[in-house]
């Protein structure tokens, strides 16, 4: 997603934020780097799934702790759960969600169902 972003806007400030997903916990950061003045911008947070809504939730909190207002992030993503989408709609209700599709919910291991398989197989061609 990043590799398209940079594609269409050429010079845009790109931050990372990586954020360790086990189950359904997202609450173990990892790596942040973001622009010195994120607070006086707009923010896309890319995330090619959206699963549960926690690890969502701890990014959007970080990129707030920053001073970047709720209604200045957009969230973008390629698949949703319902569950992920209510999860973060609940919390952040100013915030926006684009997604281009949501599937039918979460199975016991928290994955999209149907969903993609897993993203970086996908991705990287390396799926059965």
């Amino acid at each position: 997603m990043e590799n398209a972003l940079r594609a269409c806007c050429k010079g845009i400030k790109i931050g990372k934020i990586l954020i360790h997903r086990d189950g359904d916990n997202g609450k173990h950061l990892i790596y942040e780097k973001l622009p010195k003045d994120i607070s006086e911008r707009h923010v896309l947070l890319l995330d090619p799934v959206l699963a549960t809504g926690n690890s969502a939730n701890h990014a959007i909190e970080l990129l707030i702790q920053k001073g970047v207002p709720e209604s200045h992030i957009i969230f973008l993503n390629l698949i949703s759960a319902p569950e992920g989408i209510h999860c973060v709609c609940k919390r952040f209700p100013s915030l926006k969600i684009v997604t281009s599709e949501i599937d039918v919910a979460l199975n016991g291991e928290f994955r999209v169902i149907p969903g993609m398989v897993e993203f970086g197989d996908r991705y990287f061609g390396t799926d059965d």
